[in-house]
């Protein structure tokens, strides 16, 4: 007897049974309990629940009955659990604070915002929503799949034909075994927008639709609680990857109620908080001291809306509160998002774009199967008339074959047998009716039959062409959309805690001037107003009388400013973060912005637009060397400086150039010689490098300009006296790298030395500053053109011991 027992006994691995048994159970929790369906964004008990309901025929125009009975109807058919976890569930689906379009319509205390319970089931009532009804619109016409209930006594919707897209309008939440999910809801009219737009791009440009273009239609998550979502970087995130954070902020107003005092009035806050645990911790935190200020909190909410009152004490501020109760407490929570489905029931992350298609194809599959239904029915009952027809034309020889019968079987024998007619055509002859003889009938009848005809080739129209398929379910969503849109309630504002500086400025040209003991400053090119040649210009800065203005450039606010030293290093800042002064203020000093040493001076500054290879930084030294270095190498600039160019101890950089292959270069000196020359006669040196030599440079002569051809055609000289020209740069013989030039100006006392080369064309203007800081604004039109050995004419009037310092173009270019 006990071995027959122990035959019985099966061996089991436990390791491997409860890996078996806790596979099945995760599956089923996945599957059948915690996830949506991409398709109807639905959960099986919230499936259950609207379909009970359905066939209870509790729709919008029907009386509100009983949850118990809606509970009891779904528990007892289709979802064998709790009854308290169906009427939770139920209850969610009413809640305007909980689902952005209900979809179940409650009567009767189905809680509140503040955390309050439902009533029990026995005293609530409930029936569908006018837009739950699009969710189960068609069913009945074997639009989606039916599977057997849980006892197999019934069958249920596998998934229901959701005529919107409700995973993402409605939103869900839900935590399985091993992950979760955590969708948002969405604006109705928003997320119809991006899938007409799918539709309209396949149809009329025959074309995938890229994220980029859902992105600028459904703007980010709308919250039934309204409130602000600050920034859209997690959004975007969200919406490209399936995750991603959200930053919500509650809608609070500061009121001033007298000279003195203030108040802050919450009206909207962040989704899913509880407004009586939010109000509760405002007063912890006020008496533990860690909020100072607030004198009295009260909640004002009314069938209205929502009003969370907060008075400030005197002579505190409300703003500085505000911010603290931000960072305290719930008035900003962080919304998660993770967007996992199921499609085909394996769970999913989607991003935005495949919630979408997902959706597109299930509606897809819905019409298809819609309209083969319709189109069956209509050819049968095309069939039916057609019998009809025939009867009626033969009247009276049916009426004898009919009377002349002993049974309604023969006679439909017979006359299947005299007009070749179907079983159902001879049995729906036999079934008619003396009224379908008249003539008013028989006029119906052929209508009918003229309406089927046209309907049978207008569904047949739709299943042979995926395009007007597509046009079918356009025109749906279009009437969802129409019926059932409405604005936005959250809004979405600029979060400046992700914001980098950069954004908050606007890219336009700045004038930047620096001066010979090392201040800085920007302005905007538009404070300059342009000038006749010869006038006195306007006051750019006050300057000591030791000091004065040595550098003066154009730059846009975005753009790199590289910095050179006379000890052959390279400083980097972008052009905002150089302070704005006004046009008098002296600036600032530079040595406050970069890390210089104290024996260091700033000697040659470059605006960089970006770093990409075949761009080159060329270099110029004041004893007439010259360097060519690709820009890629000075992309990493530390704080303190990077060595930029090797240097003999008398000898210091002058200038530099942004530059490309196949340039020709032109330099000259300040006792006015010239030489000009192919880039290709300077090889590339790496950075450490001290370069070759650009040109022969006779004793006390010294470099004092470059200019590249590609910034113009003529070469424009400017004397420390104030007199200028302008010369044709085919004036000057292409030589090669390292001769000593040609003669570029006739200098005389009048004149004095050349300060400042440029290459200009007529349509663009300079700026001359002196050493007392004027300035004055040319075009370059105005400037006389001459030949190489000529002295130039009057470009400015200076003043006694004055003397012109610098000139700039006004381009909005990176090369100044």
């Amino acid at each position: 007897m006990e071995e027959k027992e122990f035959d019985k006994i099966i061996p089991v691995d436990i390791q491997e049974e409860m890996k078996r048994s806790y596979i099945d159970y995760a599956m089923s929790v996945i599957v059948s309990r915690a996830l949506p369906d991409v398709r109807d964004g639905l959960k099986p008990v919230h499936r259950r629940i609207l379909y009970a309901m359905n066939e209870l025929h509790l729709s919008p125009d029907k009386a509100y009955k009983k949850s118990a009975r809606i509970v009891g109807e779904t528990m007892g058919k289709y979802h064998p659990h709790g009854d308290s976890s169906i009427y939770d569930a139920m209850v969610r689906l009413a809640q305007d604070f909980s689902i952005r379009y209900p979809l179940v319509d409650g009567h009767g205390n189905f809680g509140s915002v503040d955390g309050d319970s439902a009533a029990a089931m026995r005293y609530t009532e409930a029936r569908l929503s006018k837009i739950a009804m699009e969710l189960l619109a068609d069913i009945e016409k074997e639009t989606i799949d039916f599977v057997p209930n849980f006892d197999e006594s019934l069958n249920e919707p596998s998934v229901l034909p959701a005529r919107f897209p409700n995973l993402l309008v409605n939103g869900t939440s839900g935590i399985a075994v091993g992950m979760a999910t955590n969708i948002p809801p969405h604006n109705l009219k928003e997320v119809i927008n991006g899938v007409v737009k799918i539709i309209d791009n396949y149809v009329e440009y025959n074309r995938e639709t890229d994220i980029e273009e859902l992105l600028s239609i459904i703007k980010g998550p709308d919250f039934p609680t309204g409130a602000i979502i600050l920034g859209r970087k997690g959004i975007e995130e969200a919406y490209r990857t399936g995750r991603g954070k959200i930053k919500v902020r509650a809608v609070a107003d500061i009121e001033q109620i007298s000279s003195s005092k203030q108040r802050i009035v919450v009206t909207e806050i962040p989704y899913m908080v509880n407004k009586a645990r939010l109000i509760e911790k405002i007063a912890d935190l006020v008496k533990e001291k860690k909020i100072e200020g607030i004198s009295d909190l009260r909640d004002e909410s009314d069938r209205k809306g929502m009003r969370i009152v907060i008075e400030i004490k005197k002579d505190y501020n409300a703003n500085i509160i505000l911010n603290q109760l931000y960072q305290n407490t719930q008035l900003q929570d962080i919304f998660g998002i993770n967007m996992v489905a199921l499609v085909n029931n394996e769970p999913k992350t989607l991003n935005l774009k495949d919630m979408l298609i997902h959706y597109l194809n299930h509606q897809k599959d819905v019409v298809t199967r819609r309209t083969q239904f319709d189109l069956r029915k209509a050819e049968e009952r095309s069939h039916i008339l057609e019998g009809l027809r025939i009867a009626l034309d033969h009247i009276d020889e049916v009426i004898s074959i009919i009377r002349s019968s002993a049974s309604t079987q023969q006679a439909k024998e017979r006359l299947i047998e005299a007009f070749a007619l179907s079983d159902k055509q001879a049995q729906a002859i036999v079934d008619m009716r003396l009224r379908s003889l008249t003539g008013l009938e028989r006029e119906k009848l052929e209508e009918e039959y003229r309406e089927l005809q046209e309907t049978i080739k207008e569904l047949r129209a739709i299943l042979g062409d995926e395009k007007r398929l597509y046009g079918v379910i356009k025109e749906e969503l279009l009437i969802i959309r129409q019926k059932y849109g409405d604005e936005r309630k959250t809004r979405i504002e600029m979060d400046s805690g992700e914001l980098d500086v950069e954004d908050l400025i606007a890219d336009e040209p700045n004038v930047i001037t620096m001066t010979h003991l090392g201040y800085i400053k920007r302005l905007p090119l538009n404070t300059y107003k342009s000038q006749n040649r010869g006038g006195r210009g306007i006051i750019g800065m006050q300057t000591r009388e030791e000091d004065f203005i040595e550098d003066l450039f154009i730059a846009s606010t975005h753009h790199y400013i590289l910095f050179f030293s006379n000890k052959g290093k390279v400083y980097r800042l972008k052009t905002y973060e150089i302070p704005e002064a006004s046009r008098t203020a002296r600036g600032t000093a530079i040595i406050n912005l970069l890390q210089v040493d104290p024996d260091e001076n700033i000697t040659a500054v470059v605006p960089v637009k970006e770093y990409k290879e075949g761009t080159y930084l060329l270099m110029v030294t004041k004893k007439g060397l010259i360097k060519k270095t690709s820009i890629m190498e000075y992309e990493n600039i530390r704080k303190g400086g990077l060595l930029a160019i090797n240097l003999r101890e008398d000898d210091e950089l002058i200038q530099v150039k942004n530059i490309v292959d196949d340039e020709q270069i032109f330099i000259g000196t300040k006792n006015g010689q010239g030489i000009l020359f192919s880039e290709k006669d300077v090889r590339e040196i790496g950075r450490t490098g001290m370069g070759v030599r650009a040109m022969t440079l006779n004793d006390g002569d010294e470099i004092i300009g470059v200019g590249l051809i590609s910034e113009g055609r003529d070469v424009l000289f400017v004397t420390e006296k104030g007199l200028g020209k302008r010369t044709d740069i085919g004036e000057f013989h292409l030589q090669k790298r390292g001769g000593k030039g040609i003669k570029t100006y006739r200098l005389t006392e009048k004149t004095g030395k050349i300060i400042g080369i440029k290459m200009v064309s007529e349509e663009e203007e300079i700026m001359m500053i002196t050493s007392e800081g004027i300035i004055i604004r040319l075009h370059v039109a105005q400037i006389s053109k001459t030949g190489r050995v000529t002295q130039g004419v009057k470009l400015m009037n200076l003043g006694e011991n004055e003397s012109v310092v610098a000139v700039a173009k006004v381009v909005e270019d990176e090369n100044c």
